[in-house]
């Protein structure tokens, strides 16, 4: 029989420490400032990890402190020795442990994709003493921020024993613009409970350069960045030019955007927050519009390219009758239109509330306002507001009916939803979310984001969060939950169906860069028990 094709590369075994050789120095020693040719030199972009297995399964790993600096030390991780550890079962994750991107797949389905899993390490590649640690928040606000923070610098301090933790403040651009602030376990000790961020934030700013400067300058060797696509893809520049320098610092990742458009991840901090505070929104204009003669309450959420805030929020109020979502095209005039839909259901029930992302109906604003397109500092598009101008629109029509009096109520929360403190559900995850962050960061892998995939929180390559923004997919069972429970029409035509349906699939990752499916398995696949491919020689 032909021996199975191998394509491996393999990822990084942190339970056996490498040969010692020579101590590293302190970073501020062996840096010198001399070493700042950042400006005038590009960074290479970091090789994707991949290896391939049994059944078709692809581990795509993340970057580890020893793929560049080989020589690097490991030591016992002292979790070991700390007492509210010690009845733990199994508290250090098995290094061939990792997380299956999709979980319901047919029994002909080949194993696909996986990450690794995240948790503690039996070997950790920094000491407590030598770890000076940075966090930093940039983009919006989102109810979380301050736990994502106060559990980083607990987290380091109580389990790892690392004492020198500080912020950046006023996002990217805090890194060569502001002085840092010294986190403590007691400073942070009550921030959870307020709303924002302590450390304060900013959008853009992101001068790799510069960046690398100040950590490289500042001794600084493990940086946790949190914030949404954006900012993580800045977090990417800031390995790959760390990397460049063959500086030992964990650069870390936490992902965040309320909107909840992160690819790959479960679902990001504070959406639950996000979801049941705008419950409050479409409860009062509910009440507005039923205590009104054909009274109609629209609600404006946050969603600039995804309506998982307006889908989530209209399933769970059950008062809405028509929920607007910036995936789900939808037209004013003519048979079959909103303006019909909204006359219909007035006449039927005397009342209607309507639930519209910030991001729907941008084309037709755009188109009768002859709008340019003009970003912000982050590269987004500026939105207009689609809230107003749907309520305009929506009295101009019944302005023309005669003996058809309408009353409606414009409520937008966006801001109120954006500064709350986190709920319940949101602290729980905000603290698991730090806490595989920092383990990531001691057991020396870098240049990952961590998120929860199918329930399981993996160390995932910045890249793979970056290369698209996750929405909602109109074809599926979650909406059509979603036109069932408002009753609405769907607004698509054939097209638009057959458009999302193909924006659905998912083309096929190769296993190694410039290789295609053929390059897999070629002949029965053979297991060397450990995950990988063998060529059956024993």
């Amino acid at each position: 029989m032909e021996a199975a094709t191998v394509i491996v590369v393999p990822a990084p075994m942190v339970t056996t420490p490498p040969p010692p050789q020579h101590k590293l120095l302190e970073l501020k020693a062996s840096f010198a400032p001399a070493a700042k040719l950042s400006p005038a030199r590009k960074a290479k972009p970091t090789k994707k990890k991949l290896a391939g297995g049994c059944g078709g399964y692809v581990l795509e790993d993340v970057p580890h402190l020893t793929d560049y600096l080989p020589e690097l030390k490991s030591f016992p991780n002292p979790l070991q020795d700390h007492p509210a550890y010690s009845v733990v079962k199994q508290y250090f994750v098995n290094p061939d442990d990792t997380v299956a991107k999709k979980i319901v797949v047919h029994k002909s389905s080949a194993r696909g994709t996986h990450f690794r899993r995240a948790g503690p390490r039996q070997r950790v590649y920094f000491q407590p003493g030598e770890v000076t640690a940075a966090i930093v928040t940039c983009g919006g606000l989102c109810p979380g921020l301050n736990t994502v923070i106060r559990e980083l610098v607990c987290g380091l301090h109580d389990m790892y024993g690392v004492s020198s933790v500080f912020g950046i403040e006023g996002g990217y651009k805090g890194f060569y613009a502001r002085n840092t602030v010294e986190l403590t376990p007691r400073s942070v000790n009550d921030i959870h409970k307020r709303g924002g961020t302590v450390l304060g934030t900013s959008r853009g700013g992101q001068d790799t350069a510069k960046i690398v400067d100040s950590i490289q300058d500042r001794g600084i060797n493990q940086v946790y960045i949190i914030g949404g696509d954006g900012s993580q893809k800045g977090a990417a520049s800031i390995h790959e030019e760390v990397q460049r320098r063959g500086l030992k610092c964990a650069v870390v990742g936490v992902p965040k955007t309320i909107d909840n458009d992160i690819a790959i991840i479960d679902k990001s901090f504070g959406f639950d927050t996000a979801v049941e505070e705008a419950q409050r929104a479409i409860n009062a204009a509910h009440v507005e519009a039923e205590s009104a003669e054909n009274g109609i309450g629209v609600v404006k959420l946050m969603g600039r390219n995804s309506g998982f805030i307006a889908m989530y929020a209209t399933l769970a109020s059950r008062d809405v009758d028509c929920c607007l979502i910036p995936e789900s095209p939808f037209y004013l005039d003519g048979k079959g239109g909103l303006l019909e839909f909204v006359e219909k259901r007035l006449r039927d029930n005397g009342h209607m509330v309507i639930v519209v992302a910030e991001g729907a109906g941008q084309d037709l604003i755009a188109k009768s306002m002859h709008f340019a397109d003009i970003h912000d500092a982050s590269g987004n598009k500026l939105l207009l507001d689609v809230g107003l101008w749907l309520s305009q629109k929506i009295k101009e029509h019944f302005k023309k009916k005669l003996n058809f009096p309408i009353t409606l109520k414009y409520i937008d929360p966006t801001y109120m939803i954006r500064a709350v403190p986190s709920n319940a559900s949101d602290n729980v995850y905000c603290s698991l979310l730090a806490h595989s962050a920092l383990h990531g960061a001691m057991a020396g892998y870098t240049g990952f984001t961590v998120a929860p995939v199918n329930g399981r929180h993996a160390y995932i390559p910045f890249y793979r969060i970056t290369e698209k923004q996750n929405k909602v997919v109109i074809t599926d069972r979650m909406w059509a939950r979603v036109l069932c429970s408002t009753n609405q029409p769907c607004f698509l035509s054939h097209e638009d169906v057959e458009r999302a349906r193909q924006d659905e699939e998912e083309p096929h990752v190769p296993l190694v860069e410039g290789e295609t499916n053929s390059l897999l398995v070629k002949s029965p696949p053979m297991c060397n028990g450990n995950g990988y491919l063998c060529n059956g020689v024993a």
